[in-house]
């Protein structure tokens, strides 16, 4: 038995026998009441900074409370509302831990701390995630115009954020009627019409919301429709146009007991012409198109109870939710078409209460996900059909403690049982445990705070892309889960306005999974089991200065990722990492507020790095390049006239000096043979919002 296993059982053993053993008082409701009407705003400063001497339980919409001691990054409404993003690199901007690659909405993916998001526990308003498809598509597809906020827990994830929390947890909320309404009034909407420069892309986007009698209600309908972009040296990107409609509807009921019944269901769809290859450009003539159309479908259905006036230990929450996203694509081999459709689905759910406590709370409960990834290949003579399942059930504890002055600590287990069903229907069940514990010390109170953090992950076994699925597939001896041992340790500090943050952090991931389709026919036999060890390990600095009309914000990252012991790139990080190297992020924002003005902008800088130079075994044959480095500069203008204020005019500049350059976490740039996506040259976004 490993020690990483007994550490995890260690820690679950530990959390059971407080239960058990009711070694933890129960709570004075005063400060229960004082707990739950804690804001945003008391917990951080301003634009998502934060403040950790004051932080003990949060929702960070990543299906869990914050972590005491971890690494915690939020982008919250403040923030959101001041960037008015279009798309999951412009959420995360400013944050050189979390890179986005891929120059289109549907080509992007999300790495934490240079981990691909599919090693995380993700989540949207609380539901499981299970998007991988095609890896030369984003995994997922987001539209943010109402989004409520963005949150990563960055290597050590407690317990309750679900299972495969190797890396860390994401979680995105989006926001209710009450978050929209304005004070005093029960109904409201809002149009929006946008217009970009660049790619001539016009969105439209129109909401209603209103409350009534204890129910609520929202609705939301956003089109986008443009050609295709220029990148910085003046050449057009084919198959970048825009022609996505996304929808969002939430209804709610609230009793006057508290009892809150929540129904949301939101969709996505992205049906363009793409390069064949999505997110980068490979040549073929005679045998594939230059482009080929993709319909990319997402959808998410969420039920949600809870209890908003809990008291002493009942605080319970439900979820049952359903996920599923779809791309639809015709393969081409020289005159042969076969129209090809893979699909990913979630079935998942969570039962769980929080015991509030007087020195904090204790979070427990059960969760379970049913996930199936499936793959129809219609060719005209050799169809097939082929889907990998896995059903996990797992029961967890995580406590959140502040139990001496200056001190938050939080701890907790989980413990999960998984059936795995191969693409032969072969079954495998596997178990494990995972642990965690983190915490946080003032050495200085109100000015200077040490914190850190460990835990050890079971993930089970993860399914394969859906087009990368072989009929012929065996498993042997059976697929090995996959496993993670993460750290971080970092420090706070604050002073008239001014905080300063710096950490470091390590993740390990054993036995990932990453299967190839198979090389040859024909093929008597062909295994899926392919596993890799993941290293990714760096550290980050960062300093910002707050004042009442503005901000000013540095900060950098050194990631580096080895698979198997040697650098990583592009090709061999699929689902796992992608190169990054040096990030700064520099940003700014200044409100004249008797004239309603807002300014701001930021800064992007990647060094130039040659990591990717190194040859992995099982790389392809063409030549490595390094990675150049490039700057990009955008700034914006905001104006709410005082006189009338539910009308807003927005200008924002984007590479105003019209960088030519692929961002640092895109697909294929480290290649020769293979053109990435540039990203868009200089464009100017016009935008005008009416709320009513």
């Amino acid at each position: 038995m490993s020690s990483d296993y007994l550490r995890a059982l260690a820690v679950s053993t530990a959390m059971s026998t407080l239960l058990c053993t009711g070694a933890l008082a129960q709570s004075d409701p005063t400060r229960e009441a004082e707990a739950a009407t804690t804001s945003a705003e008391d917990t951080q400063a301003p634009d998502g900074v934060t403040q950790l001497e004051t932080i003990i339980i949060v929702d960070v919409g990543a299906g869990a409370d914050a972590t005491a001691g971890a690494d915690v990054i939020i982008i919250d409404q403040q923030e959101i509302d001041r960037k008015k993003p279009r798309d999951l690199r412009e959420v995360f901007s400013g944050e050189p831990q979390i890179a986005v690659g891929g120059a289109i909405p549907s080509t992007q993916k999300i790495y934490v701390n240079g981990i691909d998001e599919n090693n995380l526990a993700v989540t949207v308003d609380g539901s499981r995630q299970n998007n991988k498809v095609f890896h030369h598509n984003g995994t997922y597809l987001l539209d943010p115009a109402l989004l409520k906020a963005a949150s990563v827990q960055a290597g050590v994830a407690p317990a309750d954020a679900g299972p495969g929390a190797l890396a860390g947890s994401l979680g995105f909320e989006t926001k209710d009627a009450a978050d929209l309404l304005e004070p005093g009034r029960n109904f409201g909407g809002f149009v929006t019409g946008i217009w970009d420069t660049n790619s001539e892309t016009y969105t439209t986007g129109v909401s209603a919301f209103g409350q009534q009698g204890g129910f609520e209600y929202l609705g939301y309908i956003n089109y986008s429709n443009g050609g295709n972009f220029t990148a910085g040296d003046g050449d057009e990107m084919p198959g970048t146009g825009t022609n996505l409609i996304s929808g969002l509807a939430k209804i709610a009921y609230e009793s006057v007991e508290g009892h809150r019944f929540e129904l949301s269901h939101e969709q996505v769809r992205d049906d363009d012409l793409r390069p064949y290859r999505a997110n980068v450009y490979i040549n073929r003539p005679g045998r594939e198109p230059e482009l080929r159309n993709y319909d990319l479908h997402r959808q998410n259905t969420v039920f949600t109870y809870t209890d908003t006036s809990p008291e002493g230990w009942w605080d319970p929450k439900i979820v049952l939710a359903y996920s599923r996203t779809q791309i639809a694509t015709p393969e081409y081999f020289f005159d042969v078409v076969s129209p090809t459709e893979g699909a990913t689905s979630s079935f998942n759910g969570k039962v769980e209460n929080r015991f509030a406590l007087d020195i904090g709370s204790v979070t427990a409960g059960f969760d379970f996900y049913n996930d199936k990834a499936d793959l129809e290949y219609r060719n005209p003579t050799e169809p097939f059909f082929t889907d990998e399942r896995a059903t996990n059930i797992g029961a967890y504890a995580q406590a959140r403690l502040e139990p001496f002055d200056r001190t938050r600590i939080s701890f907790g287990g989980r413990a999960d049982h998984q059936w795995f069903t191969g693409v032969d229907d072969s079954d495998w069940k596997n178990a494990g445990v995972s642990g965690n514990i983190s915490g946080e010390y003032d050495l200085v109170p109100e000015f200077l705070t040490v914190k850190a953090g460990t835990s050890h992950v079971w993930g089970g076994v993860p399914l394969a892309e859906n087009f990368i699925q072989n009929p012929l597939w065996t498993y042997a001896d059976g697929p090995e889960p996959v496993t993670s041992n993460n750290y971080t340790a970092g420090l706070v500090a604050l002073y008239n306005g001014f905080t300063f943050e710096a950490n470091v952090f390590r993740t390990d991931i054993s036995d990932a999974r990453l299967p190839v389709f198979g090389r040859g026919a024909p093929v008597p036999e062909v295994t899926s089991i392919r596993t890799l060890d993941l290293v990714s390990n760096g550290w980050e600095i960062g300093g910002r200065y707050d004042w009442d009309a503005g901000f000013v914000s540095v900060k950098y990252a050194d990631i580096n990722a080895d698979v198997d012991d040697i650098p990583a790139d592009s090709e061999i990080g699929r689902y796992l990492t992608t190169p990054l190297g040096q990030i700064i992020m520099i940003g700014a924002g200044y409100t004249f507020d008797d004239w309603g003005i807002e300014v701001g902008g930021d800064i992007e800088i990647a060094l130039k790095t040659d990591r990717t130079l190194v040859r992995h075994p099982t790389d392809p044959e063409s030549a490595k390049k390094e990675l150049p480095g490039y700057e990009v500069v955008n700034a914006y203008l905001e104006w709410t006239p005082p006189s009338k204020p539910n009308f807003t005019l927005r200008a924002d500049a984007l590479n105003i000096f019209d960088e030519n350059y692929t961002d640092r976490a895109a697909y294929g740039q480290d290649f020769d043979g293979v053109d990435p996506h540039y990203d868009p040259g200089r464009s100017f976004r016009l935008s005008a919002t009416a709320r009513f």
